[in-house]
């Protein structure tokens, strides 16, 4: 009987779902948003949340773990850790890499990392949080990533670790920094928020660091509403990881397990008494910072669209290129050599004889109803929160100041039709034509 309503209500779900995308108007121009980000969810999603309400799968557990099985195999790596945001998959990994059982290799307050200004500030607040120096360099105009010369210029003997983004989904030369890490013994950690099944040389970024980091966050890949994930090909670091997401604890029974170890009653740590609970053995200084089984649900259902959602977002990023050629004031985007990117957005850069300034071509696409937003914090040694930060700049920032002053960009998810791209290809056509 409970199975009976059960399917019921799921069905009436899905039906609700149905109901409200026929009652959607179509795409009227200058009158319905079009957002630059949003999920795209479907009647799959919204009864796989549903389904784990009726079962109160409230808190981590089993479909947390598979997710984090299928993602990983996904990506590309052996392990993979939920956590309840990108922002606190970058504090796991800096976090995770001060750990005193990785010895002389840990990263240590003073210590310096490279990564770049013009970013966004959950990349870099993890390396204040744990004492560590932020060591700016810029990146290039176009492809709005730094470059392996910058980052060699940069390194000192205080140089322990590389870490920073791939900018809207384009793949930084991770390869050659991955090589640079290797040859220095740094620490590489990729912010691959951005970026999922983009590639490098024919290989899939998030797979080069130590360590890399996803969002689910609705504008994102895929969505969990919040969320998100670190990976790892290193069986050590992620147990590290492991320990910190989940308080700090020694022991790695999985939620609602016990005594998987068999000697649950049996160790002896610190100063503890011998036969102390292992559950309640803490080896790390950590924090709770997982994600639940209603997120993860959602994340599976995304999951089997992901390959769809890059494709729609690689082809409505050549759809704006390919519309864009041409147009008077503007430096349009360019994929790093080598690279696949899986876009994020579509950047664009005022030129310095552009004839008019962000704000008024920003005015005027949100008059139309076309949304934007700016390139993230632009240079992020110009936010107030910065101001009285400790970090170091290595050359010029050039490039992150014209970002500042003249960068934006607009949608390419899949939520994003051909029509839209036409739409917004044309009304940035027609403002920038008549004002260069």
């Amino acid at each position: 009987m409970a199975d009976d309503v059960k399917q019921l209500i799921l069905e009436q779900t899905r039906k609700l779902h149905r109901d409200r995308a026929a009652a959607e108007q179509g795409f009227v121009p200058g009158v319905t948003p079009i957002m630059p980000s949003g999920a795209v969810l479907d009647e799959d999603d919204r009864a796989a949340l549903v389904e784990q309400a009726l079962e109160m799968r409230i808190a981590s557990g089993a479909t947390a773990l598979r997710f984090e099985r299928l993602f990983a195999k996904a990506i590309g790596v052996r392990k993979a850790h939920l956590t309840n945001s990108g922002s606190s998959a970058n504090l796991l990994a800096v976090a995770s890499l001060t750990a005193p059982e990785l010895g002389d290799k840990r990263l240590r307050p003073g210590d310096e990392v490279i990564t770049v200004a013009a970013s966004f500030p959950t990349t870099v607040n993890p390396l204040l949080q744990h004492g560590l120096m932020p060591v700016f360099v810029d990146v290039d105009l176009g492809t709005y990533n730094t470059t392996v010369e910058r980052v060699e210029a940069a390194l000192t003997p205080k140089t322990r670790m590389i870490m920073m983004a791939h900018t809207m989904g384009n793949p930084f030369p991770v390869a050659e920094i991955r090589q640079l890490c290797k040859d220095r013994g740094l620490f590489l950690v990729e912010d691959n928020c951005d970026a999922v099944l983009s590639t490098y040389q024919g290989r899939i970024t998030g797979t080069f660091g130590d360590y890399s980091t996803v969002s689910f966050y609705p504008a994102h890949h895929l969505t969990m509403g919040e969320g998100g994930c670190i990976l790892s090909d290193s069986l050590e670091l992620a147990r590290i990881t492991e320990s910190m997401r989940d308080w700090g604890r020694d022991c790695w029974c999985e939620p609602g397990q016990d005594n998987k170890c068999l000697k649950r009653f049996d160790y002896q740590m610190g100063d503890l008494p011998y036969g102390y609970d292992h559950k309640y053995i803490f080896s790390h200084v950590g924090y709770n910072l997982k994600a639940t089984d209603i997120q993860a649900a959602l994340g599976l259902t995304q999951l089997t669209k992901l390959e769809d959602f890059v494709a729609a977002r690689r082809r409505n990023w050549r759809r704006l290129r390919d519309g864009l050629d041409g147009t008077p004031g503007l430096l349009l985007p360019e994929a790093t050599p080598g690279s696949d990117p899986s876009w994020f957005g579509f950047v664009i850069t005022l030129t310095a004889d552009a004839g008019f300034e962000r704000r008024a071509l920003v005015d005027f696409l949100q008059s139309r109803n076309i949304g934007t937003r700016l390139l993230f914090a632009g240079n992020l040694a110009r936010q107030p929160a910065y101001r009285n930060e400790p970090y170091r700049v290595s050359g010029s920032l050039e490039n992150s100041d014209i970002i500042t002053e003249r960068t934006f960009w607009i949608g390419v998810f899949p939520g994003v039709t051909a029509e839209m791209i036409d739409y917004m290809t044309s009304s940035i056509r027609e403002f920038a034509e008549r004002r260069h």
